[in-house]
């Protein structure tokens, strides 16, 4: 199947990209600041890119979620998080609010899930969590419309 070319967003209006890509950096400092460690902060930007369906950020969390120290078991039990035991109430909470923004045109933020979220996380957990998740829903955007290729990795990178 060949790929079919696309206006590149980011390379056709820099001065957009590069203030996305600012607002990002922004928003991984306040979540630093508000106690989200790079662990939970990957965790949260690769489910919200599962839910998009947006494999060039997965690929791109997926690798970063491994540099913060997650394994094989966390990272293939982010997908089906509600039915496993390997995430914390913390995680969980922050999961659950990730996928209410992500999902945000159905029901905006329940009052259910901000009160149950609001019971586990910190308000300023709440916000970093929240900004986090806005900040990647506008990066897969981004990617999905720019078809941004996921090519096979090189089985043998060393050689």
């Amino acid at each position: 199947m060949m790929a079919e070319q696309r206006v590149h967003l980011a390379k056709s209006a820099i001065e957009a990209y590069q203030a996305l890509d600012a607002f990002s950096k922004t928003v991984g400092r306040v979540a630093r600041e508000h106690g989200i460690d790079d662990r939970l902060k990957e965790l949260v930007l690769l489910h919200c890119s599962q839910l998009n369906g947006c494999a060039y950020c997965v690929r791109v969390h997926a690798d970063r979620a491994a540099r913060a120290g997650l394994g094989a078991d966390e990272l293939t039990q982010l997908a089906v998080w509600r039915e496993s035991g390997v995430f914390t109430e913390r995680e969980r909470a922050a999961f659950e609010l990730a996928e209410a923004h992500t999902f945000i045109h159905r029901d905006g933020i329940p009052d259910d899930v901000y009160d149950r979220v609001g019971g586990v996380l910190s308000e300023q957990e709440y916000v970093a969590v929240s900004w986090l998740a806005i900040s990647i829903n506008a990066f897969n955007r981004l990617a999905i419309a720019g078809r941004y290729p996921v090519p096979p990795r090189d089985p043998n990178p060393a050689a």
